[in-house]
C-alpha cells in the first residue's frame, strides 16, 4: 500500500511540431527525477489547423512513434503516465479521429487508454469551435487502478460539465480524477475552476488537471490555469500561465478522513 503518491500536472503550449513538444515535455520533467504520476494536458503532441499534419499524426506509424516517446518517459521516471490526448484514426470512420488518452505504467507498458466522450460544438460569439466534424466520441467511461489503494478515473476538458461521468468514477471506487484539457479562455475564465473544485468536492476525490496554455500556432488561445485539488475542494497547488510545471503530495488518509468526517458519499439515494 502506498500512502502518498508525489503527482506532476504539466502546462505548455504546445506547437505544430511534434519533436518540439517533446522536447519541452523532457526539459520540465527534468528536474523531477522521483514522481508517481504525471499528468499531460489534452493535444500535448499537436496543436495544428491543418488537417494533412493531423492525418499525417494519426497514422499508425507515426502513433507508434508517438506511445514510444511516451513509454519511454514513464520508464525514465518510474511513473504512472497519464499522457493527455493525442489523435489516433477512428477505426470505423476513416475520415475522423478519436481524441485519445494513453495511460503506461511505470515501466512504460501500454496499459489502457480512454477516448473523450463529450465533444466541443459550441458556438461562443467570440470563437466558435464543431469537434464533432472531425472527432468521434469514445464510448465508454475508463479507470485505471494505481499503486495500490488508488484507482484513477479518465477525462478529457469538455467532459468536465458533465458530472454522471465523474460520478461513475466515484461509484467504481475512483480517488483520483484526471482532467487534461485545453480550455478556451472565454469559458476558463467563468467555468474552468468552479467546476474542477465541485468534482473533487461531490466526488471526495484528488483532481488532476493539466491544461494547455497561451496563443498557440493556429491562432488559437488557451487557459492555462493547471491545479491539482484536494477532496475538500482546497487548490493544493496552481499554474495561471505560462509553461511549467506543478507538483502535489496525495495523501489518502487526508482522503479517507474528510470521507470519514463528511460520509457524503455513503448518502446517495440515486444510483
Amino acid at each position: 500500500m502506498k500512502a502518498t503518491l508525489h503527482a506532476a500536472c504539466l502546462q505548455l503550449c504546445s506547437s505544430d511540431n511534434i519533436e518540439e513538444n517533446f522536447h519541452k515535455i523532457k526539459q520540465l520533467l527534468a528536474p523531477y527525477p522521483k514522481l508517481d504520476i504525471i499528468l499531460l494536458p489534452e493535444n500535448v503532441s499537436l496543436i495544428t489547423a491543418n488537417h494533412s499534419s493531423k492525418h499525417d499524426a494519426a497514422q499508425p506509424q507515426s502513433v507508434n512513434h508517438i506511445y514510444a516517446f511516451f513509454s519511454a518517459l514513464a520508464k525514465q521516471h518510474q511513473a504512472w503516465l497519464i499522457a493527455g490526448t493525442i489523435l489516433i484514426q477512428d477505426k470505423n470512420n476513416p475520415n475522423k479521429y478519436n481524441n485519445h488518452c494513453p495511460v503506461f505504467s511505470p515501466t512504460g507498458v501500454l496499459v489502457s487508454h480512454y477516448n473523450k466522450m463529450h465533444l466541443f460544438d459550441a458556438d461562443l460569439g467570440s470563437e466558435s469551435w464543431q469537434e464533432s466534424q472531425s472527432i468521434s466520441a469514445g464510448d465508454a467511461p475508463q479507470s485505471i487502478p494505481l499503486n495500490s489503494p488508488w484507482k484513477a478515473g479518465l477525462s478529457i476538458c469538455y467532459d468536465l460539465r458533465f458530472p454522471e461521468l465523474y460520478r461513475h468514477y466515484s461509484a467504481q471506487g475512483c480517488n483520483i480524477l484526471t482532467v487534461p484539457a485545453a480550455f478556451t479562455v472565454p469559458t476558463g475564465k467563468a467555468h474552468w475552476q468552479c467546476l474542477l473544485k465541485t468534482r473533487a468536492i461531490e466526488n471526495q476525490c484528488y483532481v488532476l488537471a493539466a491544461g494547455q496554455w497561451g496563443k498557440h500556432q493556429d491562432g488559437r488561445t488557451t487557459y492555462g490555469h493547471s491545479m491539482i485539488i484536494d477532496p475538500w475542494g482546497k487548490v493544493l497547488t496552481k499554474l495561471e500561465e505560462g509553461e511549467g510545471i506543478i507538483t502535489a503530495q496525495l495523501d489518502y488518509n487526508h482522503l479517507q478522513h474528510i470521507r470519514q468526517q463528511l460520509p457524503a458519499l455513503q448518502h446517495r439515494k440515486l444510483p
